[in-house]
């Protein structure tokens, strides 16, 4: 039987909740992750948010701002297609 995957979870300040969608890519450097966390607890329960972030090479998560190459904006932007709520409120950013 297939395993199913563990849904991921954060815990901030404002609310804790799930990741509910994520479009993460691999470079030479880490794992650039674009997510959409899902509040289900805290003051900002019942709403949405982006987080922007990155793991290592190991899957951990760090804790510093994400930096992503020029080159590999064509591979996130592949990753998104699979995420549509994420993908529209990217879209909001642009438009």
């Amino acid at each position: 039987m297939a395993k199913t995957p563990k849904q991921k979870t954060f815990n901030l300040h404002w609310g804790s909740g799930i990741v509910e969608e994520e479009a993460t890519i691999e470079t030479q450097y880490h794992k650039p992750s674009i997510q959409l966390l899902k509040f289900t607890e805290g003051d900002a329960a019942g709403m949405y948010q982006i987080r922007f972030c990155f793991y290592d090479h190991r899957g951990r998560f760090q804790r510093a701002p994400m930096i992503l190459g020029e080159a590999d904006l064509g591979d996130l932007k592949k990753a998104l297609a699979h995420t549509p709520k994420l993908q529209r409120l990217i879209a909001k950013l642009a438009g």
